[in-house]
């Protein structure tokens, strides 16, 4: 009798070990999955960096203004302010303005 519960368990230890090798597999597959979308994402990540960084810097090393901003320096330029404070109004003698030098390229 004893012989029968001891090969009773044993086969229900093995049912469970099998249960468990196929959950095992499941959760490599779910892995594999993961980690080549996370290798992906890290390969697009890097190529967006890439693009920015050539967007944003000139060959001379200077940064590069976006279109709203060229064209708030080149008003500054042209002798008005293009800071909040005083938008619109003349730059008397074309002074040197930080509010809107700060606008424009955000230092």
């Amino acid at each position: 009798m004893e012989k029968i519960k001891l090969y009773e368990e044993l086969v229900e230890f093995e049912s469970k070990l099998q249960t468990m090798l196929v959950q095992v597999g499941e959760m490599k597959n779910v892995v594999d999955l993961l980690l080549e979308q996370n290798l992906n994402l890290e390969l697009e990540n890097q190529h967006l960096r890439d693009k920015l960084e050539k967007t944003e810097i000139h060959d001379d090393g200077k940064q590069e203004l976006s279109k709203s901003r060229l064209n708030l320096e080149k008003l500054y330029e042209e002798g008005f302010h293009v800071c909040k404070d005083f938008y619109g109004s003349r730059r008397e003698n074309h002074e040197e303005c930080v509010f809107c030098s700060s606008m424009i390229y955000g230092k």
